[in-house]
């Protein structure tokens, strides 16, 4: 269950969650080191000390494919952008807006940037040069298109061998033209859905594009904006990678004013509640049973707030990646912004195993290969930063909701009378308390196994192990859902947390991780 949907659905239209920005690199494996580009050449009789000259003639062949381009399908050639700093997207959009263009090539774009090349050197060792592989700069394609399946999008080609290319999509993008194909209305500004007449078939919509054959549609743009390939690279295959990617959910509220009442509570309960382990496990990393990081992983957390345009953001980063929200207009948008997959574990073959085999945990891959995998790990971190900020604007007290549990239970069994004893809150129950709102069970369920995992060789489980600490977490569990904190899942030996459950566990952590100072300036 959305709990953030639940508990504010009088004031939210509908929700929708999948793909935002993508960004995708392509590159020729075998000539992206010196060794291979030497190879390379040497297969098309090209002399190393001749790279350059080679190198200029297909630059060349590229460009004036592209101004034929343009002026066949744009009607001018291709523009030039004296400044790397110029945002070509602005450009491309006022261009768009000012020519009336609906579907289709939005024009070609030329900037001079730096990329990774190769020179010829000298070499001491034999008769004749090397190639040594170096930043340089030279010229890129940008071509903008409005697709008439996958909407607003961008291709920048660079003209200069290793011919490197990078394609950006953007899933709310081609949500909008899936929706027009689906004959549904909706309000859109920029790449938010201020409104949709059916969220369940835009939820759907979205859904089917991480099932897409990406391989294949990304290939399917080279004989459009690449045509002289087969002839410059003969033989040679672009290797995909994602080189970015977000997944965004996206809350849409009845109107702008109702959403950002909210927006302070958001900001200040994210921030006091946002401690390092917390940001941890919304990533799925694992922390000791104290919630401090591990020895060998040095990760790298940072927390940041500021104004967001008329809105408010905040922002968790751990290493490269981070997962944040903010508000624009009627959409509270949480995201999440992969940059280095590799921090991640999951099942997969390896590139050269047998598919028939075992998978094997190992590195989740930049490959287009891993994309279904890196969003359902993009998605799972999403959920848990939302299901934790779902207890915000909490106004019953801290004190008031302790008060339910820090007293005995008089259960009447079999016409006698049985005593539950109160919940120690602060005391000996604290750490099984915390153990069953870490995030990671928002995911998956809590159970036995997974609270032995986390339970196990801290001062609550009392040297336990095996059978003794399972039977003393079982007990646990049935006192905690004999207090109300806890619900049993249907025909499984899994629970989940209640709304009571979750605002006694969160108010407990948000007074732990508050200063004094802090909890001062509440209680007066």
């Amino acid at each position: 269950m959305d709990t953030l949907l639940h508990r504010f659905k009088g004031k939210i239209n509908g929700a929708i969650s999948g793909f935002d920005r993508l960004i995708f690199k392509g590159m020729f494996r075998t000539i992206m080191y010196a060794a291979g580009m030497q190879t390379y050449l040497m297969r098309r009789n090209v002399l190393n000390k001749d790279f350059k000259e080679y190198a200029m003639k297909q630059s060349k062949a590229i460009v004036e494919s592209a101004e034929e381009m343009s002026k066949r399908l744009c009607n001018r050639g291709t523009t030039y952008i004296a400044s790397s700093n110029d945002r070509k997207e602005t450009i491309a959009r006022d261009r768009q807006k000012e020519n009336g263009i609906k579907e289709g090539l939005i024009g070609i774009w030329s900037c001079v940037e730096s990329c990774y090349t190769f020179r010829s050197t000298y070499n001491p060792y034999e008769p004749y040069p090397i190639l040594r592989r170096e930043e340089s700069r030279c010229k890129h394609l940008y071509y903008y298109f409005d697709d008439p399946t996958y909407g607003f999008m961008s291709i920048r080609l660079q003209t200069w061998a290793p011919y490197e290319i990078q394609i950006a999509l953007n899933g709310r993008e081609w949500l909008r033209r899936s929706l027009d194909a689906n004959g549904c209305g909706y309000t859109m500004n920029g790449n938010k859905f201020l409104d949709i007449d059916n969220y369940e078939l835009a939820q759907k919509l979205l859904n089917e594009q991480i099932n897409t054959d990406f391989m294949q549609l990304l290939n399917s743009f080279l004989p459009i904006v690449f045509p002289l390939m087969p002839q410059i690279v003969e033989g040679l295959s672009y290797y995909w990678t994602v080189w970015q990617s977000e997944i965004a959910k996206d809350y849409i509220f009845n109107d702008t004013e109702a959403l950002k009442s909210l927006m302070d509570d958001f900001l200040r309960y994210s921030m006091i509640t946002g401690t390092g382990d917390r940001i941890l496990k919304y990533f799925g990393a694992p922390v000791k049973p104290n919630g401090q990081p591990h020895a060998n992983a040095n990760p790298e957390i940072l927390s940041r707030a500021k104004l967001w345009y008329e809105g408010l953001r905040a922002r968790h980063w751990y290493g490269k990646n981070s997962v944040k929200f903010y508000n624009e207009h009627n959409v509270l948008r949480f995201e999440t912004t992969m940059n280095d997959p590799t921090v991640f574990k999951v099942y997969r073959h390896s590139e050269n195993q047998d598919k028939s085999g075992p998978k094997r945990l190992m590195q989740m891959r930049k490959g287009v290969a891993d994309i279904n995998v890196r969003a359902e790990v993009s998605k799972n971190i999403v959920n848990r930063f939302t299901e934790h900020m779902s207890n915000v604007k909490e106004k019953t007290s801290l004190h008031d909701l302790l008060d339910t549990v820090s007293k005995p239970i008089i259960q009447k069994i079999d016409n006698k009378n049985k005593r539950v004893r109160a919940l120690d809150v602060f005391g000996k129950d604290l750490e099984l308390i915390r153990a069953i709102s870490d995030p990671a069970f928002n995911v998956s369920a809590i159970t036995n196994k997974g609270l032995q995992n986390k339970l196990i060789n801290t001062p609550w489980a009392k040297n336990m192990s095996g059978k003794k600490l399972s039977g003393r977490i079982g007990r646990h569990l049935l006192l905690l859902r004999k207090h109300g904190l806890i619900k049993k899942l249907p025909n499984q030996r899994s629970y989940s947390l209640t709304d009571k459950g979750r605002k006694i566990s969160t108010g407990i952590n948000a007074a732990l991780a508050s200063s004094v100072e802090e909890l001062l300036k509440i209680a007066a």
